[in-house]
């Protein structure tokens, strides 16, 4: 009888645990790509022209936002555009984890800015938010909230509080709607 080397016995363990892990990967699963809160972000996707208010009194700034479905519908994809009126250009992909039964969201820019966000579509609304602490040691709260939510426009504000939520402060508000 050949003795069996520690290779050939390591490569029968590894191709045991791919068969085994090929029969465990065919049985039925629940695809976290299709469970029904998936599509809570589905009034996003789109093409948007995006307006919000200047620094000056009476003065429109506008934009544009891309938001379309990938990696199988399973990521909500942004493409944010200031245009000519601001000079940031930012990117997202959100997800809902149904780990965790949140909506979770990534924010990255050409200023440098990397943000993340975790939320949940409730009472019509989509709410994503992020605890942050200050230069000063303060912590704060940021969130996004998505309202006023029909099938070609809705609005969008950037708020902050500052007590733990109790009072919130628009930094920036910005009304959606759809490109035809």
């Amino acid at each position: 009888m050949r003795q069996v080397t520690s290779g050939v016995v390591f490569s029968v363990l590894c191709l045991g645990s791919w068969v085994c892990g090929q029969q465990n990967a065919s049985t039925p699963s629940l695809n976290p790509c299709a469970v029904s809160e998936q599509r809570q972000f589905d009034f996003w996707v789109g093409e948007w022209d995006l307006t919000w208010p200047g620094n000056n009194p009476g003065e429109v700034q506008h934009g544009t936002n891309s938001i379309r479905r990938e990696l199988d519908n399973c990521v909500v994809e942004e493409n944010f555009s200031g245009g000519s009126d601001m000079h940031l250009r930012g990117k997202s992909v959100s997800l809902f984890d149904t780990r965790a039964a949140k909506w979770k969201q990534t924010w990255v820019d050409n200023e440098g800015g990397y943000l993340d966000f975790v939320g949940e579509f409730k009472d019509g609304q989509m709410i994503l938010a992020r605890e942050v602490t200050r230069p000063d040691g303060t912590r704060a709260i940021q969130r996004m909230v998505f309202k006023n939510i029909g099938a070609d426009e809705f609005d969008w504000s950037w708020e902050s509080s500052k007590d733990v939520g109790k009072t919130w402060q628009v930094q920036w508000p910005i009304h959606y709607k759809r490109r035809k």
